[in-house]
């Protein structure tokens, strides 16, 4: 069973976990994504040329209606071209099923998981730089069982949280 360009489709779960799961992005992911991108800024260009086009020809009536004509043209091009760019970009950087094409909630936890990775790592700095302490120590708590309800208190306490009896 081989990797598929947009994800481990052909294999089990066992093997993807096996080969480290997906911790990085295929080669075909990374083109689509930056295919995307370039036809998103050509399609950007396209549809800003339209309004240099009518700054520089103000006050030249001479050729209004084929301008206008081919303004509108550019700025639909330009426009479809960032869409189906955002779109292909979309999907290169969540993969098929991640981007919501292919409706399969496994593959796409598996195609988003090189950005939940990253996601949590930026966390994890974040918390870091900021120092601050969540609970994640490993301080163990002694805790003491109330003799009449049961109910775990902490060692330092003389009565119990629940019942009020002393500990």
């Amino acid at each position: 069973m081989a990797r598929t360009p947009f994800g481990n489709r052909g294999m089990t779960r066992f093997q993807r976990r096996k080969n480290g799961g997906t911790k990085t992005i295929s080669s075909e992911r990374q083109a689509a994504f930056y295919i995307g991108m370039a036809m998103m800024v050509i399609g950007f260009l396209t549809f800003i040329s339209v309004f240099v086009s009518a700054a520089n020809s103000i006050g030249d009536f001479s050729n209004v209606g084929s301008g206008a004509q081919s303004s509108f043209t550019r700025a639909l091009v330009g426009m479809g071209l960032m869409m189906a760019g955002a779109f292909v970009r979309s999907i290169g950087s969540r993969g098929l099923a991640g981007a919501g094409v292919v409706l399969d909630p496994e593959q796409a936890r598996e195609d988003l998981e090189p950005y939940s990775r990253m996601a949590g790592g930026m966390v994890k700095d974040a918390l870091d730089e900021a120092d601050l302490d969540l609970g994640t120590s490993k301080e163990r708590v002694v805790m003491i069982r109330c003799q009449s309800c049961g109910q775990l208190n902490e060692e330092d306490s003389k009565f119990c949280q629940e019942c009020g009896k002393t500990v």
